[in-house]
């Protein structure tokens, strides 16, 4: 199969990701998010923000990670934030199906796009680091102006949120402040339980 057929046949596929719908709500909480919404949204917001890493990133390679990170829902399915019986089992669902996806594309593609993947997933580069913040902030944000209505739904308790983000000081001291005033404005309003 030649080079372009092989990256056709990869966008194909990808576009499926627009299928794999989220917990969080839009800001106007009318429908639920997609993960391919959410995955622009939090790059863009990587290039808007990098500016408040705790270190020098790579803002390209950060929105790469971000672009891609969550392409493996296409196998594995999205496994919701505060469930944690399917992230238990979620990383042995996701490296099936990064091997499957990302084998799709031409070699040199391939390596680079797993090996972005797998250091998103190792959390050990400043990038993996700051695209770790950008995902766990984007939901914050829309959770927040939707009224907290996904954590509503779920019942999503503070002790949760602060487990859920706890490197994010980290990475990010400033983004860090800003998320804690955005969850105890949601515990105050009842979005979120103490």
């Amino acid at each position: 199969m030649d080079r372009l057929q092989q990256q056709v046949n990869f966008i194909r596929e990808i576009d499926k990701v627009k299928k794999i719908i989220r917990q969080n709500y839009i800001t106007d909480a009318s429908r639920r998010e997609n993960d391919a919404e959410h995955a622009w949204h939090a790059a863009l917001m990587a290039v808007l923000l990098s500016e408040y890493s705790n270190e020098p990133v790579d803002t390209m390679k950060v929105v790469k990670m971000l672009l891609i990170h969550d392409l493996v829902e296409i196998d594995a399915g999205d496994s919701y934030a505060y469930d944690y019986a399917a992230q238990a089992t979620a990383h042995q669902r996701e490296v099936k199906a990064a091997e499957r996806i990302f084998g799709m594309l031409p070699e040199d593609q391939q390596q680079e796009f797993r090996s972005l993947w797998d250091e998103f997933e190792e959390y050990e580069t400043a990038e993996a680091r700051f695209a770790h913040v950008m995902d766990n902030f984007q939901p914050l944000i829309l959770n927040d102006a939707s009224d907290g209505l996904s954590w509503r739904e779920h019942q999503v308790k503070k002790e949760n949120v602060m487990r859920r983000n706890a490197k994010v000081p980290s990475a990010s001291e400033p983004i860090w402040n800003y998320m804690l005033k955005l969850v105890e404005r949601n515990i105050e309003k009842g979005n979120i339980c103490p």
